[in-house]
């Protein structure tokens, strides 16, 4: 299996950015597709991004597309999310995940492994 560990979380204002990671140990990260999940304050935990194993078909949330760019550095064994033009609403407990499909999914039952989360707020 593998473990995940988000960082990169944080306190930031509207229209800043932030980076997120998401460090993979264990299996080899690149046999696993890769997602972004997030939940906020009495929220059901919604789909932000995803990739493929080798990180060339990318997948949005509709309310994160041109804003957010899900990436992967497979010899680094790291998940990125790269969050512009951040917003109030954006403010969540941040995820990431692994499947074992080739293609990264919207489905939170695809993914078999998970990082404990990252949160992230924005002020308005």
């Amino acid at each position: 299996q593998v473990q995940l560990v988000e960082s990169g979380g944080g306190l930031v204002q509207a229209g800043a950015s932030l980076r997120l990671s998401c460090a993979a140990s264990g299996r080899t990260f690149s046999n696993y597709a890769a997602g972004w999940f997030r939940q906020a304050p009495g929220k059901e935990r919604e789909f932000v991004a995803a990739i493929s194993r080798p990180g060339g078909t990318t997948d949005y949330g509709n309310s994160v597309k041109g804003r957010f760019t899900i990436s992967r550095d497979n010899a680094k064994n790291t998940l990125y999310l790269q969050m512009n033009s951040l917003k109030p609403e954006d403010t969540a407990v941040y995820y990431c995940a692994a499947a074992w499909g080739f293609l990264g999914t919207r489905k939170e039952t695809d993914y078999a492994f998970w990082g404990q989360g990252t949160q992230v707020t924005v002020s308005s």
